[in-house]
């Protein structure tokens, strides 16, 4: 299956929602620090419900270290700047797929680690600034397991 960055994650509930995508679809989930919360929200453990123990969670303590988890693996980050649209992209079990915090995104620096073709997009109206994060990460998520056939699912 995938891995799931959520870099510099701000809002609890995003990230609770995104705990329980990760139990019920088998991603690994990867939270790079620091938190806009602590572990222990009560907004966070509500939208998570009881998917915590459930859910593969590993905690990183900046972005390099995050980073040097993923030696060698394919890497696409998710960005309102991304050039390449993500549903156009041919999706294979360990690929890594990173978010932005809520507010920010992705800093450039970050972004600019990643070649043009692997910073993605999600299409939407324009004149919008962003789609809700864990909205976001369901669609992509969904998609490359999709593209997988389900595997995993019953």
């Amino acid at each position: 299956m995938f891995d799931v960055i959520l870099f510099e994650p701000e809002i609890p509930p995003n990230t609770g929602n995104i705990i329980r995508l990760a139990a019920n679809s088998g991603v690994r989930l990867h939270l790079v620090e620091p938190f806009g919360f602590d572990l222990s929200d009560r907004q966070l453990q509500r939208a998570g419900l009881d998917y915590h123990d459930l859910a593969h969670v590993t905690i990183h303590r900046d972005w390099a270290a995050c980073r040097a988890h993923f030696p060698g693996r394919r890497m696409f980050a998710l960005s309102t700047r991304g050039a390449e649209r993500y549903d156009h992209i041919a999706y294979s079990a360990g690929d890594v797929l990173l978010f932005g915090s809520e507010t920010r995104g992705l800093p450039m620096a970050v972004l600019a680690e990643l070649p043009p073709e692997r910073r993605l997009r999600v299409p939407m109206r324009p004149g919008n600034r962003s789609i809700n994060l864990s909205n976001t990460v369901a669609l992509v998520v969904y998609e490359g397991w999709r593209q997988n056939g389900f595997a995993g699912a019953e």
